[in-house]
């Protein structure tokens, strides 16, 4: 059995997604800040009949990241698969005018050296299995910088850089990645962009291996 290690556990789109990993018999590495939050997500899942666990670790962290993702691996099997999607704070969405340099000290730290730690921590074990795919998920901010949301408009484009990197470079070792972009808000209701619609478009990704940047729907004008 293989692990789907999602960084940035919650209990809408992050739930959905380890259901469904977790359907398709992987086991699952809940990895987020709060313990009481991940011992009440580790004990839905195992109601449905997922194997989870979950790691406490803080993603401006990069010792407890690489630590959580580590134990992990030995604790449940090598990851195959690492969805990166934590949701970005509000404090890093100051409009453009108003954002100083150390204002992008915790946004970067989050959006770039989190992806980077969390990629420097499984690749060897995807090497060693042969197989893997790291996943990204963003807001159109990534791709349509907003003036007023400039902490995660800057560090989403560094982050998307660092994805397509990998996505290229990574190509002729079996190892997919890719990012998906999630123009809108996350609705129950929403066609596309449902947590469980977008677990599936997640998944596909993983199993289609296919192109690096992925629309959950079209971006608005």
């Amino acid at each position: 059995m293989t692990t789907f290690a999602l960084v940035g556990a919650g209990s809408g789109l992050g739930l959905a997604c380890a259901r469904r990993f977790g359907a398709a018999g992987h086991s699952v590495a809940l990895i987020s800040r709060s313990t009481e939050h991940l011992q009440d997500l580790t004990a839905g899942l195992g109601r449905d009949g997922v194997q989870a666990r979950g790691f406490t670790a803080d993603v401006l962290d990069p010792a407890t990241l690489t630590a959580a993702l580590q134990e992990a691996a030995e604790k449940l099997g090598p990851i195959e698969i690492l969805q990166y999607s934590p949701v970005p704070r509000a404090d890093f969405m100051k409009p453009v005018l108003d954002t100083t340099a150390t204002d992008l000290d915790d946004p970067f730290a989050f959006s770039v050296k989190g992806p980077v730690t969390c990629a420097n921590a499984v690749l060897p074990g995807m090497r060693a299995l042969g197989r893997g795919t790291l996943l990204f998920v963003n807001g159109g901010s990534a791709v349509r910088p907003r003036p007023e949301r400039a902490g995660t408009s800057i560090a989403f484009a560094a982050e998307s850089a660092y994805a397509r990197m990998l996505h290229d470079t990574l190509a002729g070792q079996n190892i997919h990645a890719a990012q998906l972009i999630i123009p809108g808000a996350i609705r129950p209701d929403a066609e596309h962009s449902s947590p469980r619609a977008l677990a599936e478009r997640l998944y596909a990704l993983h199993t289609e291996r296919s192109g690096f940047r992925h629309y959950a729907e079209p971006m608005p004008d």
